[in-house]
């Protein structure tokens, strides 16, 4: 079984920093994409972020170089570093992987079950 956890949210004030990490765990033959996705209360989850294995990676427009994203695929974890935090990047922080369980099985969107980021003074 394929579980995908979260860590390092928490409340930071504006224009503070905060890291935040996902470790994905269970029998993986291999992971593609990882991203970091969010949700505010009463908006869409939008994309913040993605790495692929190779290290590409592409954040959403919002990011404007505030935030870093990178994996260490030996541990099969995803990093996301958020510096000049604003209260509107305020939302729960979901992880997302596109992985396959063995060389036969097709690969399959696993998310994480989120952490909260609160920017606020």
């Amino acid at each position: 079984q394929v579980q995908l956890v979260e860590s390092g949210g928490g409340l930071v004030q504006p224009g503070g920093s905060l890291s935040v990490s996902c470790a994905a765990s269970g029998r993986i033959f291999r992971i593609y994409a990882m991203n970091w996705y969010r949700q505010a209360p009463g908006k869409q989850r939008e994309l913040v972020a993605g790495i692929t294995s190779g290290g590409s990676t592409n954040y959403g427009d919002f990011v404007k170089g505030r935030f870093t994203i990178s994996r260490d695929n030996a541990k099969n974890t995803v990093y996301l570093q958020m510096n000049s935090l604003k209260p509107e990047d305020t939302a729960v922080y979901y992880c997302n992987a596109d992985l396959q369980l063995s060389v036969f099985r097709p690969r399959t969107d696993y998310w994480g079950q989120g952490t909260q980021v609160t920017v606020s003074s």
